[in-house]
């Protein structure tokens, strides 16, 4: 029971603190001389200021809830003065638009190397299924008259009667021979007569023999190709060249492709320019020009 006999000035001492906030901002946080200019707003600030200060753990590192970090990488955090901040905007967009653009190249590549992986494949496949071969030809038979190098005339009208053989190895190819087939001989780079060849149609593993004849009108040497003839025919070796361009279309079992041309290049040299003339030696390369 004495324990409750405490005297009043005692009670008075034990009493907690009760200013409202309004005082302990007044007397703790505001300047004095501005006291009387504070706003109501300010005032409103501080308040929650000291509430957040009061309410935050000393112990704690990480700030209370509500509060936000943001990290930022380091190549992106520039430090220019303020004059230069517009000239550091500006190096940053440079530098961003080049990386933009040096992306471009890696997706062409990447695209570039599909497309030439799937062309490999439909190509591996197309050669196990096919087994394509090149068709080859020679030169059989030549029969030659107009070239007569003795006249005092400068002009001659050759013609070449020749005897061509196409042969078509493949097992399931077939070659069509459109129109526009040309042939045309040469002594050096002297056109001496030219003409066409007839269109057919050659299946798979065959041997087509056909002639053509190509005809040159009025034909002027110069004085160096006439004498260059002469002497080749007197020493009865005398080098001419073919050039055969044949727009074909491929027959692929059901498939037709498209047009495309064989290029063949002979080289041809025969004993003489007069009638059935020997060929003594004959040698062909071919070509193709997948697009015309």
């Amino acid at each position: 029971m004495q324990a409750t006999a405490l005297s009043k000035p005692m009670a008075d001492q034990v009493q907690p603190n009760t200013k409202s906030m309004d005082d302990r901002v007044h007397q703790n946080t505001l300047p004095g001389s501005r006291n009387s200019q504070t706003t109501s707003s300010e005032i409103s600030a501080l308040k929650s200021q000291m509430m957040s200060s009061e309410k935050r753990d000393p112990f704690n590192p990480f700030p209370p809830p509500g509060t936000y970090v943001i990290h930022v990488p380091k190549d992106h955090i520039y430090q220019c003065p303020p004059p230069k901040n517009d000239q550091c905007y500006a190096n940053y967009t440079r530098q961003k638009s080049r990386r933009s653009r040096s992306c471009c190249p890696y997706w062409l590549i990447s695209i570039l190397l599909t497309l030439i992986v799937f062309l490999g494949i439909a190509a591996g496949v197309f050669y196990l299924i096919f087994h394509p071969e090149s068709p080859h030809y020679a030169i059989d038979q030549i029969y030659v008259k107009g070239m007569n190098l003795t006249s005092s005339s400068s002009t001659i009208s050759p013609e070449f009667n020749l005897t061509i053989k196409a042969n078509n190895d493949n097992d399931k190819i077939g070659i069509y021979y459109e129109n526009d087939i040309t042939v045309e001989i040469f002594y050096r780079d002297a056109l001496l007569s030219n003409g066409m060849m007839p269109t057919f149609y050659q299946p798979s593993n065959n041997v087509t023999v056909f002639q053509t004849v190509l005809k040159g009108n009025n034909v002027e040497l110069r004085r160096s190709d006439q004498r260059g003839l002469v002497n080749a025919v007197a020493k009865r070796i005398v080098p001419l060249s073919l050039k055969l361009r044949a727009p074909v279309k491929i027959k692929l079992g059901y498939i037709k492709t498209w047009k495309i041309r064989i290029n063949v290049d002979c080289d041809v040299t025969v004993n003489q320019l007069t009638g059935h003339v020997k060929i003594v030696h004959k040698h062909c390369n071919n070509g193709l020009d997948l697009w015309l």
